[in-house]
Parts: C-alpha cells; structure tokens; sequence
C-alpha cells in the first residue's frame, strides 16, 4: 500500500466535508444572487460560511471574501492593494509562486518592488521588512510557513514593523491553517490566504480575510458578488466544504501539530541516522529549530543529496524510484512540477544547481503513522544507495 507523505501538495477530501457539501451539489443548487426561495437559501448558506470562518479567524464576517483557492487569494491581495499613490511592494524570493510571480510581472512592468533575500534557513525577518520600507510601500507579502522548507516567518514581529508604518501586511498561511492557531488579530495581519484542499477540503475554493479599512480593489471582475470585491457565482458547496474542513482543523488543531511534531522529529532523527552525512543536507532548517533561533512548521521536512563524485542526484529519477516502492512525496512545491530548474526557494537559501535538483519534501497528515516514516526513511536509504552504485561513469574526454 502506498505511503502519501505529499500532504503540503494536497490533502484527501474529509468524508464528514463531503457530506456536507453534498446536498448543495443536488437539491440546494440555487445561485445566491437569485431573488427567489432557493437563492435566498444559498445566499443563507453561503453567509453562515462566512460568519463561521470569520469566528475560526477571529474575524468579522464582513472582513472574509471567497476566492477560488490559495493562488487567487494571493494574487487578490497584491492586486487590489497596490495601487498608483503607493506601488511598492516587499516579498521575499522564497516565497510561493502565486506572490513571486506577481511580484516579478509588477517589477518587469516599472511598479517598485523589493525581493528581500532570505537567509539560509530561509527566514526573512522584521528587521530586513523595516529597512525596505519606503514612503510609497503599500503592501508588504510574506508567507506564514514555507511550503517546500517549512520555515516560519515571525509574523507578529514584522506586522508590528509594518502598522508601525501605516503599511498593510499579507501573509499566506495556506500551509499553517488547521495546523497552527490563526487569530488575526493575534498575527496582526491585514489580509490573510487559505486554501480549502490543504486542510482536507475541497480543491479550487479559498478564503482571504481583508481587515477592515483596507482598500481592495476587485481582481476578477464581473459582477457585485462578495461585497463587490469579487465578481462571479458564489461555489456554494466549495465554500461549504471549505467551511466544514477548517472547522474541523480547528477542533483538532492543536492535537494535530502535537502528533505531527512526533512523526517530523521522527523522520528527521531517522534520515539524520540512516543516511551518510556526506550524502545529504537538511533544507529544513533543522538546526536553527533545535536551537531555537527558527521555527519550522509541524508537518515538512525537506531534504538534498549532494553529487558523488562528479555525479549529482537525479532528483526526478529519485522521487520516480521512491514512487514505485509506495513512497509518494514531492520535489517541493507541486506548482513547479516538471520545470527542469531546480527549485527558488532552495536557490533563494543558496543551494547550488546540483542540490536544488536533488531534494525530495515529505509532508506529513492525519494518516500517516510512525510505521510509514520509519518505511519512507528505509526506503529512501535504500534508493540512494541504489542510485549511487549503479551510476554510470563518466565518459573519459578524448
């Protein structure tokens, strides 16, 4: 049977979430801009979402639009806060590519934009956040958890840079939501991105809370739905089902990083043991948790290999090896799947080419059990050691 550690890619829909959603997929279809009976329904349904997920937040009601997943979230969040009067934007270049992107198309187009450079363990700090600032700054964007390293970004300290300059302050916490305690008001965000499918819910549904006071101007336009900051029908059981999941994760938040923390010191202690050190290097930063200088999300480890020889890893190769012993994991991010470049976030924390194309991420869910990190971690020994003694040589130059 195969063991799924690609939890940070996707998760497996929750059956209790697909119950619920299920009635609005048949008999409770009405569109919620309908005047009718069965609009006015799903406009109820569709608002209780609201005033749950704003409760989950420590929000207002009014303060979260749905979006169709994380990416449009992110993209709404640069988008329709920027603006002429304050262009310029501060990200870093470890960050998901639904910000980098944007961040990359704005500055190729004139608009100020500072890309601040993470340090090796991947975090970028308050500090590093204050000295970019300028007079026209109008947003700053940086992510809750990495998605490929699992680095924390200490996002109170840099909201409280960015209030203290009248600076409105995004983080995506696609990856912590359901993992960690997200109260808005706690993290001091003004606008925050989740996404239903990493929390066990549907995929191609999502949230961004927007603080009061904070201008949005609409990325996908159309018509006046979601308070005129997002045009189109309403995905009424997405947003059920998006509700429900982080109901859910809420309940068991707190349960769920405890045992997942377990399983990831696990597998860290067990690659640290059954791999050469001369082969390897944690991406994670595992180091810097340990002594208390980073914090690193409960359910990611990402690891590379170092080139034997002249020899690098094939990473493709690898995670194509793992996959046929029933180790399902990533290279990182699933968006960058295929792309022959190696990964911008290892690049951004100064991997080279060799290691930055030689990394597997495992991340960690409710399913997975000791048993399967300790099989992840024999089976990946085991491959490594394959793929070192069967390579082949390098041709003599004549």
């Amino acid at each position: 049977m195969a063991v799924y550690l690609d939890h940070a890619a996707t998760t497996p829909l929750d059956e209790r979430v697909l119950e619920a959603m299920l009635p609005h997929m048949k008999a409770q279809f009405g569109n919620p801009s309908s005047v009718h009976q069965r609009g006015r329904k799903a406009r109820y349904v569709v608002e209780s979402c609201r005033e749950t997920v704003a409760g989950l937040l420590g929000a207002e009601p009014s303060e979260i639009m749905f979006t169709s997943g994380g990416t449009e979230a992110d993209n709404t969040a640069l988008r329709g806060v920027l603006s002429d009067a304050r262009p310029h934007l501060i990200t870093s270049a470890a960050e998901h590519e639904a910000i980098l992107r944007v961040a990359e198309h704005r500055a190729a187009a004139g608009h100020p934009t500072s890309i601040l450079a993470p340090a090796p363990t991947g975090a970028v700090t308050a500090a590093q956040v204050e000295e970019a600032l300028r007079p026209t700054t109008g947003l700053a964007s940086l992510m809750h958890a990495n998605n490929e390293i699992g680095t924390l970004t200490d996002v109170q300290a840099v909201a409280a840079v960015c209030r203290a300059h009248d600076v409105p302050f995004h983080t995506d916490a696609v990856q912590t939501a359901g993992l960690l305690p997200i109260d808005v008001d706690t993290l001091g965000v003004d606008l925050l991105s989740l996404s239903a499918h990493k929390f066990y819910g549907p995929k191609g549904v999502g949230a961004l809370y927007v603080r009061s006071g904070v201008e949005l101007a609409p990325f996908v336009r159309g018509g006046k739905q979601e308070r005129d900051r997002r045009g189109g029908t309403e995905n009424v059981p997405g947003i059920v089902g998006l509700t429900e999941a982080l109901k859910l994760a809420c309940e068991a938040q707190a349960a769920t990083a405890d045992r997942l923390t377990v399983l990831r010191d696990r597998l860290i202690d067990g690659l640290a043991s059954a791999l050469d050190p001369a082969q390897f290097a944690f991406n994670t930063p595992v180091e810097a948790q340990r002594a208390g200088t980073v914090g690193i999300a409960p359910h990611v480890v990402n690891v590379s290999f170092r080139p034997q020889g002249d020899a690098p890893v094939d990473g493709e190769m690898l995670l194509l090896n793992l996959d046929m012993k029933g180790i399902q994991a990533s290279a990182g991010s699933a968006c960058t799947s295929g792309a022959l470049a190696p990964s911008h976030v290892l690049t951004a924390i100064g991997r080279d080419r060799a290691m930055g194309s030689a990394a597997v991420r495992f991340s960690l869910g409710r399913s997975t059990t000791a048993s399967e990190v300790d099989r992840a971690v024999e089976v990946l020994a085991q491959t490594i050691d394959r793929m070192h003694r069967h390579r082949r040589p390098t041709p003599a130059r004549s």
